[in-house]
């Protein structure tokens, strides 16, 4: 809102006419407004909205004071940027995601690396507990063959095919090592 400076009207009229507003107004509101958003980054201007209005409200005050017009309020209604800036923002936001979703790539590989260690030494683990069983205690091997025959003899009874398998087949030849063993030690 703007309004003649009443002291000044007689030099107002001689040098601007009645059409002073429209003659001054939109060229000091121009160039106030490029002077002060040169001032800040594309982001300021958001987020300083306050602070940028006060600027051009004081430097406008101050500006049209030259040409006799007072200012009684000046607001800020409608800040656009250019399509070069909105398309540079857009990559920006692009290449933002870009960089979380590699980050979360990175981290998923670590977590992926880890795991395999530990199954790995699991695993090792695993080998070795089993070694020890079978250099401790034989039995361990027979107890191992009889849950695999277990394994094998129930896919087999689950199968719709019919098959008819010995003892041998199915590792189960529990007895037959032992009475081998006692034919070959004469009596």
């Amino acid at each position: 809102l703007s309004r003649p400076e009443v002291a000044s009207l007689s030099t107002i009229y001689r040098r601007l006419g009645l059409d002073y507003d429209e003659r001054v107004l939109p060229s000091i509101v121009n160039e106030v407004c490029k002077q002060v958003v040169a001032q800040f980054n594309a982001s300021q201007l958001l987020t300083q909205r306050d602070q940028v209005a006060r600027l051009i409200q004081r430097n406008l005050v101050a500006r049209a004071a030259e040409f006799n017009i007072a200012l009684d309020d000046v607001s800020i209604t409608d800040l656009r940027f250019g399509r070069e800036f909105m398309a540079a923002v857009e990559r920006k936001q692009v290449a933002q995601q870009d960089a979380e979703r590699a980050r979360f790539m990175v981290d998923k590989a670590l977590q992926d690396k880890r795991s395999i260690i530990i199954r790995a030494q699991g695993e090792a683990t695993s080998a070795d507990l089993i070694g020890k069983a079978i250099a401790n205690n034989p039995g361990f091997v027979e107890l191992r063959r009889i849950d695999a025959a277990r394994n094998v003899a129930t896919t087999i009874s689950r199968s719709a095919n019919r098959v008819f398998l010995d003892s041998n087949s199915l590792m189960l030849n529990l007895m037959g090592d032992k009475s081998r063993d006692a034919k070959a030690q004469p009596a």
